[in-house]
């Protein structure tokens, strides 16, 4: 005899479990939690002492938060189009059939196996004036050489763009080679007998065809410069000066340097904040263009 419906999903259902108490006692209440303790007067220890916006009045109101905020947009967007791009032209040339493919793919994607911390350590190695390239440069003689963008002020960012590209664009490779391969082998019929070229077909048909590819990973990218935390620490520590500074460690700082715990939580609400948005705005542009497309034919 066939067991109901409700018996047959009971396994699933304890396996489920502990998931589901993770999900909504730990996650849950953490996000609550934080976002509660934002609008206290918490220091060292939690406190109940409702503040309201005071933490985020502080918060906007200083110039550490200004210049993280300022970093980490212009590391975002030079991070994300660098990536994108080198990811984009490495997909294209492992798409044309080239020999030994599997291990080509395999050595671009090796780099985003690593952790930040190791690439950092890598490229900080590569950057130290006298141990790097500079010295290595000057060596052969070329004694203006200089190559300490980390010991700058106005450069030390764009190492960390520099690094930060090189760990990260194998990802954006696979999932735009994915998009590649995935393009009907009529488009490509259909070019040929107009006569136009391989490469204008690259540049101007396929990156449209592809969109879903390139916009998945552009919000993986996004959240990866959002949160960038672990490479900054280890190449730079946030300097020369301030001028590294971004905001997971404004929050990590905070939180135990500083003992700030109200103006800690507020921070990371406000990543918080910009973490929903860049996953939230991608999924409702696609649901309302599927929606209007549905509703294109009846209209």
């Amino acid at each position: 005899m066939a067991l109901p419906v409700s018996l047959r999903k009971l396994p699933a259902v304890i396996a489920m479990t502990p998931t589901i108490f993770f999900v909504v006692v730990v996650l849950c209440f953490g996000l609550m939690w934080t976002i509660w303790t934002s609008f206290t007067t918490s220091k060292l220890l939690p406190s109940n002492d409702f503040a309201g916006l005071a933490q985020y009045s502080r918060l906007f109101a200083s110039d550490l938060w200004q210049v993280a905020i300022v970093n980490v947009a212009v590391f975002g967007i030079l991070f994300i189009g660098g990536c994108l791009l080198l990811g984009y032209v490495l997909a294209v040339l492992l798409d044309q059939g080239i020999r030994f493919e599997d291990g080509f793919r395999t050595i671009f994607l090796m780099s985003a196996s690593l952790s930040f911390v190791v690439t950092g350590i890598v490229w900080q190695w590569l950057f130290d004036p006298t141990h790097g390239i500079q010295a290595a440069v000057r060596q052969w003689g070329f004694s203006g050489f200089r190559f300490d963008w980390l010991t700058r002020e106005q450069t030390a960012i764009y190492a960390l763009v520099g690094a930060g590209i090189w760990q990260a664009t194998g990802l954006g490779m696979v999932i735009m080679l994915a998009g590649l391969r995935g393009v009907d082998q009529d488009i490509w019929n259909a070019t040929r007998i107009d006569g136009v070229s391989k490469w204008r077909v690259y540049v101007y048909v396929i990156p449209a065809m592809i969109r879903p590819m390139i916009a998945t990973a552009a919000v993986l990218l996004s959240l990866t410069a959002i949160k960038i935390y672990d490479l900054v620490v280890v190449m730079t520590g946030g300097g020369p000066g301030i001028s590294t500074e971004v905001p997971a460690k404004y929050v990590m700082d905070m939180l135990f340097q500083r003992s700030n715990l109200g103006q800690a939580t507020a921070a990371a609400t406000m990543m918080l904040l910009a973490t929903s948005l860049l996953v939230g705005l991608p999924w409702l542009i696609v649901r309302l263009h599927q929606k209007r497309s549905e509703e294109g034919p009846h209209a």
